[in-house]
C-alpha cells in the first residue's frame, strides 16, 4: 500500500477515480469518505446514520459494496468508486434505477441510492437472484416508507432487463 503523506497544513493528499473521473484532492485525517463525496458535489450519496446501519450511503469501491459513512476518506487512495450517480441519469437512467422508479418502490427516495447501488453489486455478482438473495442482500438497507415488497420486485424487474441484454 502507497504511503499517504500530509502536506503542510496537515491534509493527505490522495488520488482515485470517482465515477470513471480521475481525483485529486486533499483531505482532514478525520473526513469521512462520505463527507468526501458530497463535498465533491455527488449528493446522490445520502448521508444517514454515521453508524452503517442504514446503508443510505452505500457506494461500489473496487467492485464492493461499501458503506461511506464507516470509511477515512483517504481510504479511497487509489480506488474506483462508483456512487449512484456514476449508473445513469433521468436523461438515462441504469436498469437498475429505471426498475426501482417502474415498480414504485421508490416512495420519499432517500434509502434508494442505497438500495439500488446494493442491488448492482449483487446482480453484478447472482444476475439471477433468488428471493432469498434479493431479501439477503437489502438486509442492510433500512426503509422506513415500505414493507420492501416493491424493492425485491425492483431488484427482480432489474435482474430480468440486464439478463435480455
Amino acid at each position: 500500500m502507497k504511503k499517504l503523506l500530509k502536506n503542510k497544513e496537515g491534509l493527505i493528499e490522495i488520488g482515485f477515480r470517482l465515477n470513471g473521473t480521475e481525483i485529486k484532492t486533499s483531505v482532514k485525517p478525520n473526513e469521512t469518505l462520505l463527507e468526501l463525496i458530497r463535498r465533491l458535489g455527488y449528493k446522490g450519496t445520502k448521508k444517514g446514520c454515521d453508524t452503517g446501519d442504514c446503508g443510505s450511503c452505500t457506494i461500489i469501491i473496487d467492485g464492493i459494496a461499501k458503506v461511506s459513512c464507516l470509511l477515512p476518506a483517504f481510504y479511497a487512495e487509489g480506488k474506483e468508486i462508483i456512487t449512484i450517480e456514476g449508473l445513469g441519469d433521468v436523461s438515462n437512467p441504469h436498469p437498475i434505477q429505471k426498475a426501482y422508479a417502474d415498480s414504485g418502490a421508490v416512495q420519499c427516495g432517500f434509502c434508494i441510492p442505497g438500495m439500488i447501488m446494493t442491488t448492482k453489486f449483487l446482480l453484478d455478482r447472482k444476475p439471477k437472484p433468488s428471493d432469498s438473495d434479493i431479501k439477503h442482500a437489502l438486509d442492510g438497507n433500512l426503509c422506513r416508507c415500505t414493507g420492501y415488497v416493491k424493492q425485491i420486485e425492483a431488484v427482480k424487474i432489474a435482474a430480468s432487463k440486464i439478463n435480455k441484454k
